[in-house]
């Protein structure tokens, strides 16, 4: 597979503004949740540079690799993830499958019993980015395992 545009030569302004908004969202949420994030939508998405690249992060910043090999099944390894984990999934599940029926008010609500309204902003604008990257990493080819000079995050 033949990489192909690199969206910061060709569109920097686009490509400093993801990587902004990226910084932003990351601000006041816990990094091994911001992890999460980043792996469940890159599963559904079916983005492997991202896998490859979240999975790392997370074990660096401290995630076991039992958790790791449980997100895509995380409802059945409810002991495994405490309820602000559960809740922050399903969210990021039903955001990044919007078409799918949006976000429900059960998963909202299960949200908003672990996050005020601006941390929910965060996690929202957290798996609005990790989407916008996947969308660009499986667009342009990107390998995993292959530096590739676009891969902010």
């Amino acid at each position: 597979m033949t990489t192909r545009i690199n969206l910061p030569s060709v569109s920097p302004a686009v490509y400093k503004a993801i990587v902004a908004l990226d910084a932003a969202s990351r601000e006041g949420i816990d990094p091994v949740l911001a992890e999460l994030i980043k792996i469940r939508a890159s599963q559904l998405n079916g983005c492997a540079f991202c896998l490859h690249m979240h999975t790392s992060d997370a074990r660096a910043a401290g995630e076991s690799e039992e958790r790791l090999a449980l997100i895509s099944v995380w409802r059945d390894a409810t002991n495994f993830f405490d309820e602000k984990e559960q809740a922050v999934l399903a969210f990021t599940e039903q955001v990044t499958l919007v078409s799918q029926g949006g976000v429900s008010d059960e998963v909202y609500d299960r949200v908003a019993e672990h996050f005020d309204e601006h941390q929910i902003g965060q996690l929202l604008a957290q798996i609005i980015t990790i989407n916008a990257w996947n969308r660009n990493a499986i667009s342009t080819h990107m390998v995993p395992g292959v530096k590739n000079v676009s891969a902010a995050v």
